[in-house]
């Protein structure tokens, strides 16, 4: 299994010749490598609707004619847009074929801001995914304050890798973070959703340091690199 980290939380996880991506955010993003006709995928996923999460899924999902899996608010606002759409909520699992993705909890908001009409649409839940494929389970809990069921999603799935958001202001900060990979009790953690935009700049380096001292693996990666598993 292959996973590209594109900058904040857009990740690629590759598998049996197929591929996902979520929340696909290149264009918006100073950071990023890679641009929005260069991703290759066979499903978009979606953990809510803020701007910063589904700002490349429609440009993606059409090129490829993948679907976007997201809550069922979400779906419905991107099959408008005319891509083909799977709809879930949190506690489902929806199997791709090559890899299996549940649905589990995130505490945020989300909705689509429209700016000229000074409108927003309710966006559904906000969530993240456990990624299964391979024999190897993936995190991404999507965009999240602490909370104490992480433990019980720890408890209960053996974490080949978590990314885990540590921008602060929006998310969790770096101190709220290590407490959540303690909680998932991940083999290894990733940080995201940091240095995108100035109010959420982070030293991820710092970060991991502090992981290191309490006993996890953490390991930053820029966007545009891969890590491989199995």
């Amino acid at each position: 299994m292959e996973i590209i980290y594109h900058g904040h939380s857009c990740l690629q996880i590759i598998a049996r010749n197929k591929s996902l991506v979520i929340d696909p955010f290149l264009r918006g993003n100073q950071l990023a490598v890679t641009k929005p006709e260069d991703i290759k995928t066979d499903y978009v996923l979606l953990t809510h609707a803020h701007m910063d999460h589904i700002l490349d899924a429609e440009p993606i999902a059409k090129a490829n004619d993948a679907p976007v899996v997201a809550n069922p608010e979400l779906a419905a606002y991107m099959s408008w847009k005319g891509v083909k759409t799977i709809e879930m909520n949190i506690g489902g699992t929806v199997d791709l074929g090559f890899a299996k993705a549940k649905m589990v909890q995130a505490f945020h908001s989300s909705g689509i801001v429209l700016a000229e009409e000074q409108r927003i649409l309710y966006g559904g839940m906000p969530a993240g995914y456990i990624i299964q494929s391979e024999g190897l389970t993936i995190l991404h809990p999507g965009d999240t304050g602490l909370f104490g069921d992480m433990k019980m999603i720890g408890d209960r799935y053996k974490f080949d890798v978590a990314f885990i958001p540590i921008g602060d202001n929006y998310t969790m900060g770096p101190e709220d973070a290590v407490q959540a990979a303690e909680w998932y009790n991940a083999k290894l953690v990733i940080p995201i959703h940091y240095n995108s935009f100035p109010v959420i700049r982070q030293d991820a380096e710092a970060f991991v340091q502090k992981l290191e001292e309490r006993g996890i693996n953490g390991r930053v990666i820029a966007p545009g690199e891969s890590i491989e598993l199995g």
